[in-house]
């Protein structure tokens, strides 16, 4: 079937190019209003903190809050106090602000630094705002605010973080783009020997963006798309893209070369997509069904990422299947022939390449190479022991940016307002013996340095604001949270607690991706597995690509959070550190990690694949090896990873280029993925594939290839899917 599709899109490739035209046009003009349609998505919805949120929100609802930092003067100064709050009273008459809490109108003294160098003041807007309303308040609001005495006065919030979020995520997509895709063209154009065989992937990727962007905006209307999920979208786009059109480019060069000159080129085509279109489409649904399983976690913002990367994924693949096989089409003769190399010379000898020749050294070394290729991964991975998992705010955003600034000095200088309080709703009225032996066994917890009991809620239930020991989601938070929660139950006569607030939402969505974490990875694995199956009829192969994908994984991971975790390399990447991992990075990570890790893999082990089934006749001096043999396994490795080798390497070194790009980037959260990305392809080639794979199955050697009984007789040989 793809061989016929591979002809009518040779006979039809004006109408494919044409079809595509008109989508790009479309994406170019309406795709950049994403950007404009994404969200922040809410919290996950049914959980105990979200429950807190809204009952409180049904009884006083609470508008977006501007909080900003003045510094450079002594705030008590007498001109000072005058000149500040002459301007605060200017801004509690704003149309549109609700409240304003500071130290010279409302002696809210504890907004006063300990050394008397800078002051905070707190803007509450109204909450019937919507959000372009409520930051054209917020702007007035800073307007009025620097023209206070103050030198420096740097303005933040909730509100105004997620809208310079989404100015520097355009930003970043625009530069990251732009630098990946000059680098790109340079190297492939350098590397296939020729301007216009080089721009072919690049012009795909463009073009598969657009779509991907278009594609996304449509879904906007439907359901919550976030910024960050736009961002990796285009990477994600840009990178499979590249890879794809240069696995579909290398067939084409070498069936051509085998037709010969007078070939039909309606019939090298439709042999290039029936070999490298299936692994087109094998790609599109391992790294596909990789995202599928962030569905399966149950949590809004992972969701919007996995509709938004299964829009991609599914544009690339059509891109890769239609769009590439037209390009070429009409371009075949810009396409050098495939003994010519980097910049129109001869091609050197695939024996030559670097998975060649790590895979001699993987054959003639095995132990050495395994143990010293899984001990680097395991070095690689011990960091993981100590990964701390937090709650993304405004420190994700580039250092120096005033939203951030004000986070950090804030939890620095004024821990009476830095850490936000536990929300705590109690099934019992305040003349209650219980509600009084609840709130003196909290007081009494060694992670809560404050308890304020509040107002009622109308139907009974009484309110406690806990503020915990440190940050608003740090450790003594989380465990303050578990704390109260369990009091409840110790009661005589149990009494049902609620706790809300943010270390409260960190608390509840890790739970619930924890219980649901075990179904996803059950559910890429099993695909996986039946991927590998289908392709190579071997458990064997299949458990073993599981295990070298988890210790890649492991590795990419654990260097992640030396870097922005612990600050390694700090300098390098501008000082991105801040003591903790998003909570959905790691997850995040692992579908994109799994997923690419997997189409390398399909890649390599199904060139071995056939060169086991179909070996090679006997060489110049060297006898065949018996089928079916330990050397018939070990030259089956050695001729399949060589054949495949160069592409493999080509189009992990281009993707590696894509991710560097965005890595590039200034948000912290779009620097953690092309970072992880970036380590994990190249884990994947030089140590994963080109070292542990081939020393593993030479170790193995004809067991690789074991089959139980009830399997059925050896499979017909299998096409090559490079």
């Amino acid at each position: 079937m793809l061989e016929r599709w591979g002809g009518l899109v040779y006979r039809r490739r004006v109408v494919v190019l044409a079809v595509w035209g008109v989508l790009v046009v479309a994406g170019a003009v309406l795709g950049g209003s994403v950007f404009d349609r994404a969200e922040d998505v809410g919290p996950r919805p049914g959980t105990e903190s979200t429950l807190v949120e809204q009952r409180l929100d049904a009884l006083d609802s609470e508008g977006e809050q501007v909080t900003a930092l003045l510094s450079g003067l002594d705030p008590v100064d007498p001109v000072v106090f005058e000149q500040a709050s002459a301007v605060v009273f200017r801004v509690r008459d704003l149309s549109g602000v609700a409240d304003v809490r500071d130290p010279w109108t409302t002696s809210a003294y504890e907004l006063v630094a300990d050394d008397r160098s800078s002051a905070v003041v707190e803007v509450e807007l109204d909450p019937a705002l919507d959000d372009d309303a409520a930051i054209a308040v917020a702007d007035q609001v800073a307007d009025l605010l620097r023209t206070t005495p103050f030198p420096d006065v740097a303005v933040g919030g909730v509100l105004l973080a997620e809208q310079t979020f989404t100015d520097q995520a355009v930003q970043d997509a625009a530069r990251g783009e732009g630098v990946a895709l000059v680098v790109l063209l340079v190297l492939l154009a350098v590397a296939l020997g020729g301007l216009a065989v080089g721009a072919l992937p690049v012009v795909a990727s463009l073009a598969s963006v657009a779509v991907s962007l278009l594609a996304l905006t449509g879904l906007a209307g439907f359901t919550g798309v976030s910024d960050f999920a736009v961002n990796v979208v285009t990477v994600l786009g840009l990178g499979l893209c590249v890879d794809y059109c240069l696995l579909v480019v290398a067939r084409f060069r070498e069936e051509r070369a085998a037709a010969g000159r007078k070939a039909d080129l309606a019939d090298v085509l439709g042999r290039t997509v029936a070999t490298a279109g299936r692994t087109v489409l094998v790609s599109g649904l391992t790294v596909g069904s990789s995202l599928a399983a962030l569905l399966l976690l149950g949590d809004p913002f992972l969701t919007g990422m996995a509709v938004g990367g299964l829009v991609a994924v599914g544009v690339v693949t059509a891109a890769g299947l239609s769009l590439a096989p037209a390009l070429l089409a009409v371009g075949h003769r810009r396409v050098p022939p495939a003994d010519r190399g980097a910049l129109g010379r001869p091609a050197r000898p695939p024996e030559r390449s670097l998975l060649a020749r790590s895979t001699r050294l993987s054959q003639s070394r095995p132990w050495p190479v395994l143990l010293g290729s899984a001990g680097l991964l395991v070095v690689l991975a011990l960091p993981l022991l100590g990964l701390q998992l937090g709650a993304s705010d405004a420190r994700s955003l580039p250092p120096g940016s005033e939203a951030r600034e004000v986070v950090e000095v804030v939890e620095a200088d004024y821990p009476d307002v830095a850490t936000a309080p536990l929300e705590v709703l109690l099934d019992a009225p305040a003349d209650d013996e219980r509600f009084a032996t609840f709130v003196e066994e909290v007081t009494a917890l060694d992670d809560v340095e404050d308890v304020v009991v509040r107002d009622g809620l109308p139907d009974g239930w009484s309110r406690l604001s806990v503020t915990p020991e440190g940050t608003t989601s740090g450790p003594a938070a989380q465990r303050a949270v578990a704390d109260v929660r369990a009091l409840g139950p110790a009661f005589d006569e149990p009494v049902d607690v609620q706790v809300g607030g943010p270390a409260a939402e960190l608390v509840d969505a890790r739970t619930a991706l924890g219980d649901r974490l075990p179904w996803a990875v059950g559910a890429v694995a099993l695909v996986a597995v039946l991927l590998l199956l289908r392709l190579t009829a071997s458990p064997v192969i299949a458990i073993k690509t599981l295990v070298l994908n988890l210790a890649s994984l492991a590795a990419t991971l654990g260097v992640v959070t030396l870097v922005f975790q612990h600050g390694w390399g700090g300098p390098l990447l501008g000082g991105t550190a801040t003591g903790t991992l998003d909570l959905t990075t790691p997850l995040l990570l692992a579908m994109f990690v799994f997923g690419l890790s997997m189409d390398y893999h399909v890649f390599l082990v199904a060139r071995i694949k056939e060169e086991w089934d179909s070996p090679r006749p006997a060489r110049r001096g060297v006898t065949a090896p018996e089928p079916g043999s330990r050397a018939a396994n070990d030259r089956a490795v050695l001729d399949g990873i060589t054949a495949s080798g160069p592409v493999v390497t080509l189009a992990a070194l281009a993707i590696a280029v894509v991710f560097i790009g965005f890595a590039a980037g200034e948000l912290v959260a779009v620097k953690e993925v092309g970072v992880g990305m970036t380590v994990a392809i190249l884990l994947d080639v030089t140590v994963v594939r080109g070292l542990l794979l081939p020393a593993a199955m030479t170790l193995l050697g004809e067991r690789n290839w074991w089959r139980p009984r009830w399997a059925g007789a050896r499979p017909e040989p299998a096409r090559s899917l490079g």
